[in-house]
C-alpha cells in the first residue's frame, strides 16, 4: 500500500459518519474595541500609511480633479479603467487617454499604461487591507496587478469594515478575491526591500466620502 493510499484511507475513515463539515467555534473576537465610522476610516488611513500606501481623502464634488491631479504629478499619459467606473471621475482628466479593460487585451499592452483606477469590494480598518473582487468597477485581477500605479476610490463608509471577520460575511467565495496591504513588495535574504515585483509599486487609495454617482 502506498502512502497516498493510506492517506486517502485515514480521510475516508474520518469522514465515513458523514461528518465531512464539522462546525468549527468561532468564539474569537470579531472586533477590537468599539469605533465610530470616522474612527474607522481613520484607522483605515493610518495603517494604508503604515503599508507605504498613499492616502488621500475627498467627496464627490473632488473625485475628479483629485485623481486628475494624482495622474497628472507622475506624468500619466494613459490610465486603465473597468468597465462600471463611473466615468465622471476622470472626467477633469485630459489630456490623459482613457483605455477601457478589454478581453483580448495583451500583459503587454497592460504594461505600456501608465496608471489603473478602479473601485473595491472592500476595505477592512484593522490590517489596513483593500478587498477586490472582480466587480464592474473593479474589473479583472491582471488590471491590478500588472500597472506599476495603481489608484484604488474606497466609498467612505459603506465598503469600509473594522475587521476580517466583519469583512468575511460580505464577500462571495466563489469570486476572485485579491487581497492587497499596500504596493507590492519583498524582501531579499539581506532584508533589502524591492517594491513591485508581483503587482504595482505604487499603491493611493482615496477615500471618497458622501454619494459617489
Amino acid at each position: 500500500m502506498s502512502s497516498r493510499d493510506r492517506i486517502l484511507g485515514r480521510i475516508r475513515r474520518a469522514t465515513a459518519d458523514g461528518a465531512s463539515d464539522p462546525a468549527v467555534p468561532r468564539d474569537y473576537l470579531r472586533v477590537h474595541g468599539a469605533r465610530t465610522p470616522a474612527a474607522t476610516a481613520d484607522l483605515l488611513a493610518a495603517n494604508l500609511a503604515e503599508y507605504r500606501a498613499k492616502v488621500h481623502r475627498t467627496d464627490g464634488a473632488g473625485i475628479a480633479p483629485l485623481l486628475a491631479r494624482l495622474l497628472a504629478e507622475r506624468g500619466a499619459r494613459t490610465v486603465l479603467v473597468p468597465p462600471g467606473l463611473p466615468p465622471y471621475w476622470l472626467s477633469a482628466a485630459h489630456p490623459v487617454r482613457v483605455h477601457h479593460d478589454r478581453t483580448e487585451s495583451t500583459p503587454y499592452e497592460l504594461d505600456a499604461v501608465d496608471g489603473v483606477v478602479t473601485g473595491c469590494a472592500l476595505a477592512i480598518a484593522e490590517t489596513g487591507t483593500i478587498v477586490l473582487d472582480g466587480g464592474s468597477g473593479q474589473g479583472r485581477r491582471r488590471i491590478t496587478l500588472i500597472p506599476d500605479h495603481h489608484i484604488c476610490v474606497v466609498r467612505v463608509p459603506d465598503q469600509v469594515v473594522d475587521s476580517v471577520p466583519q469583512a468575511l460575511p460580505r464577500l462571495d467565495p466563489t469570486r476572485p478575491l485579491t487581497w492587497i496591504s499596500g504596493p507590492s513588495a519583498t524582501s531579499d535574504i539581506e532584508l533589502d526591500r524591492v517594491e513591485g515585483v508581483h503587482g504595482p509599486r505604487t499603491l493611493e487609495v482615496v477615500l471618497l466620502t458622501g454619494p459617489a454617482e
